[in-house]
């Protein structure tokens, strides 16, 4: 077996990051864009000792799973990989891969695995888009294929290529967010073309546009546009300008200026060229204010049953003193403040706490206190600095990369009796649970709940006891 060569394969089972899996005489292969079920020819990416990776050259049957894509970006743009794997195969997959996780990766067993919980949408489901500027606009193989010069190759917004930082894929339509963003998408684009206004250059330094972010609520009449650019410019102004005009439903407009090279799509400050620069968002009973930097759930509509599983896990008996960690905006302490006697939340970014701050106030909240913490360090200190009681149930929501072992071993000193994890990355969740087990917890039940379809992200609720 060499690189590049072609092989028959029937792919027979599914991987996280939703790669099809080959076994052929106990060698295993990886293979790119194909599904349990598919019988493939596919071609050698890489060799190593015991796998191989691959990817789809042909199919020759196809799987009973395959639906038709839905996304004329699909296959090119880097999400919604799944979107022709049927929706019910997605939910299954996602649930074993969570099992497999803790089973194999953390050694853990003997837990209750509650069914994974569905998104109520499918497709327009996120309330934050963020589009990329780029000087050098992806090329489909067509036109690389046409003889001739060929146009617009030095613009594009829309979504960068997996793998390639410098090249991004001009998308004329995402079914992520609501046809309003798309509009807004493609007049944005239209505009600054027509005007030869350059999009930012890492390589040079050189351009103006970085970002467009687009932010809506499902549940107030709220809209913002955040365009991120590379110092100030007076077409901003007229962008903004034209952009009422054309979409009276835009209810803030803001621009994020940079002086950075980087990519992040965060300005060192802002302008606010109309209305408050926030929208509002609900979850639950709770209101919520959304600046444009501030992280607030991507699909709020399903964060409330990921919430409502952590509240049914905790089981609160309403005298119970808990501890949020990774608290930010604090929605999840104002979602469960009618069930406890008091939260204090520990956060590490400051905007993050004062918007938690705002939102105490506009929920008439008497029983939630945040709290700036460094959680990549030991915060008892600071407890028993405050001298805030211990808590009886912790919650954690942190971020990808899991909790930092100082944390850990903060929670197994101040010693609660239930402990609630909620996590977007369940392998470094089974890993923190795996050393919380050996700190004398037990790992009661956990439950998927899918935040993400078509993508193979999967957020997970897991409950700890004192064993």
């Amino acid at each position: 077996m060499k690189k590049g060569e072609l092989i028959e394969l029937e792919i027979t089972d599914y991987a996280f990051e939703g790669k099809g899996i080959s076994k052929v005489e106990g060698f295993v292969y990886f293979v790119d864009k194909s599904l349990p079920g598919d019988k493939v020819i596919a071609k050698i990416k890489k060799i190593k000792k015991n796998y191989a990776e691959a990817a789809v050259e042909k199919i020759i049957e196809p799987s009973s799973f395959r639906i038709e894509k839905f996304c004329s970006h699909f296959g090119t743009c880097g999400g919604c990989k799944q979107q022709d794997l049927s929706y019910e195969k997605q939910l299954s997959y996602k649930q074993e891969q969570v099992v497999d996780i803790f089973e194999r990766i953390g050694g853990l067993s003997g837990f209750e695995i509650l069914p994974i919980l569905p998104s109520g949408l499918t497709q327009f489901y996120r309330n934050k888009m963020e589009f990329s500027f780029a000087d050098k606009r992806f090329l489909t193989f067509e036109e690389l294929s046409t003889e001739g010069e060929i146009s617009d190759r030095n613009f594009a917004l829309g979504f960068h290529v997996p793998g390639v930082y410098d090249k991004v894929i001009d998308i004329e339509k995402c079914y992520l967010q609501s046809e309003r963003s798309n509009d807004i998408l493609n007049f944005t684009r239209e505009y600054f073309k027509s005007r030869d206004i350059k999009p930012f250059s890492v390589r040079s330094g050189e351009g103006l546009l970085k970002n467009l972010v687009i932010k809506q609520s499902f549940h107030f009449d709220d809209f913002m546009i955040n365009l991120v650019t590379y110092g100030e410019d007076p077409i901003v102004e007229n962008y903004f300008d034209e952009l009422s005009t054309q979409f009276p439903y835009v209810t803030t407009m803001i621009n994020n200026i940079s002086t950075r090279k980087s990519s992040v799509a965060i300005g060192e400050y802002e302008k606010v060229y109309s209305g408050s620069g926030y929208i509002y968002e609900s979850i639950g009973k709770g209101k919520f204010r959304i600046s444009a930097n501030s992280f607030f759930q991507t699909n709020p509509l399903q964060a409330e049953a990921l919430y409502q599983t952590a509240l049914d896990f905790a089981d609160f008996k309403g005298n119970e003193v808990v501890y949020d960690l990774y608290s930010g905006a604090g929605t999840i302490p104002i979602f469960i403040s009618e069930r406890v006697n008091y939260i204090y939340g520990f956060e590490s970014v400051d905007p993050a706490v004062e918007d938690a701050k705002i939102n105490i106030g506009l929920n008439e909240i008497d029983n939630f206190k945040p709290i700036l913490a460094d959680l990549n360090k030991s915060f008892t200190p600071l407890i028993e600095e405050l001298g805030i009681k211990k808590p009886d149930v912790i919650i954690a929501d942190p971020p990808r990369s899991g909790m930092n072992p100082k944390t850990i071993h903060n929670i197994l000193e101040l010693s609660p009796e239930k402990l609630v994890y909620i996590s977007c990355n369940p392998a470094t969740q089974a890993r923190d649970i795996k050393l919380l087990a050996e700190g004398g917890y037990k790992l009661i039940k956990i439950r998927p709940v899918d935040m993400f379809p078509h993508t193979y992200h999967i957020e997970n609720v897991a409950l700890l006891t004192k064993s």
